[in-house]
């Protein structure tokens, strides 16, 4: 996607052949700073510290990190133990696992002395294999925005409310959610993305409404509480979420939040899709509430926020009373009955096993 009219995608390997380049994306929206990641040990820290998030990028980030892991020590002990430490990094995002069974299957069988190669070459194909889906996930999305835009007066845009940031920077470019969004401005057609803050990350002010800027497409940022209002009052057309991991059910695990605007979509009767690529669903997992694993993290997230003052600082300031504990769950889980669809990268399928399972057999064997 573009930046200020230039390509950029979320990470990359660096011109010297090993090294890997990544956005900070702690530092948007107010600067632009590239991190260098050249250990397994960056790459953890980089997941774990949210220098990179999203689900698909997370996993590509760890694909480089077992590539940059073997380069250093490509003995069985080193792949165990790159395995171990980056896959504790964060515990919901289903992709991770995936990127990392990928990586260890390839390098397993192999000698010492071919690990390296081969795994800088499959991390490569991990990145170019998302933007392949984002692509698909966008083309399929395009057809429900096209659908709206011809019922719609001339002039009308299409009104999308999405939550978080499941955007090219969630993953390695176009992102999921956004896919089908700027492949329907890029064409064109008017639509107009209504933002999610997203507290207390502030994924969706931060970052959502950074890349639809920089890109040039028209969005307003509203606080989280607002979209059950907008949905009354006929303001959104439909409602586009990502997810972090998607049970064999069809229950849907997304930012904190996800659920209530899932709610008041179904009371309101407007469309709630999820876009999904297939590395996020989980077969192993029947039951999306009850089996997820929700990660929890710091107090401070929520007790603080961090701007630009008016003279130009950036600073992090406290906005809850001292002594006042906070929780922190990360996500929250969405039904599969209040899902309408799951755009996915071989077209629009129903939120159950079956309509998976059939569209992902060589994902759902052995479960």
């Amino acid at each position: 996607m573009k930046v200020d009219g230039r390509h950029f995608r979320s990470i990359w390997l660096e011109g010297d052949g090993w090294t890997v380049g990544a956005i900070d994306q702690r530092r948007l929206p107010h600067e632009f700073v590239v991190a260098r990641i050249a250990s397994a040990e960056d790459a953890t820290e980089a997941i774990r510290s949210m220098l990179v998030r999203g689900a698909p990028l997370i996993g590509a980030t760890a694909a480089y990190g077992m590539a940059l892991a073997m380069r250093a020590d490509a003995a069985d002990a080193a792949l165990d133990r790159a395995y171990a430490m980056l896959l504790a990094a964060r515990p919901t995002a289903i992709n991770l696992k995936w990127a990392l069974d990928e990586m260890t299957r390839l390098l397993r069988p192999l000698p010492a002395s071919e690990r390296a190669a081969a795994a800088y070459k499959r991390a490569d194909e991990i990145a170019e294999e998302d933007v392949a889906i984002n692509q698909g996930i966008g083309r399929h999305g395009l057809a429900l925005i096209e659908q709206i835009a011809g019922a719609k007066k001339p002039g009308e845009p299409v009104n999308i409310l999405t939550h978080c940031n499941a955007g090219w920077l969630a993953t390695v470019d176009w992102g999921t959610a956004t896919a089908p969004i700027y492949l329907a401005h890029d064409r064109g057609l008017k639509v107009h993305v209504w933002v999610d803050e997203t507290r207390p990350r502030n994924q969706g002010a931060s970052l959502t409404a950074w890349e639809l800027g920089h890109h040039g497409v028209p969005h307003t940022v509203i606080p989280d509480n607002t979209g059950g209002h907008l949905m009354q009052h006929r303001m959104v057309d439909l409602a586009i979420v990502g997810t972090d991991r998607v049970a064999a059910n069809g229950d849907v695990c997304n930012k904190i939040g996800t659920y209530l605007k899932a709610l008041a979509a179904h009371d309101n009767a407007v469309p709630f899709y999820v876009a999904l690529p297939s590395p996020t669903i989980d077969f192993g997992i029947d039951d999306g509430i009850g089996q997820i694993p929700i990660e929890q993290r710091g107090a401070d997230e929520v007790a603080t926020m961090t701007g630009r003052t008016a003279d130009g600082r950036v600073e992090t300031v406290r906005v809850v009373p001292e002594g006042s504990p906070t929780a922190n769950y990360a996500f929250d889980v969405t039904p599969a009955r209040l899902v309408t669809g799951l755009i996915t990268e071989r077209g629009l399928l129903r939120p159950e096993r079956a309509a998976l399972a059939s569209a992902f057999p060589e994902r759902s064997a052995g479960h």
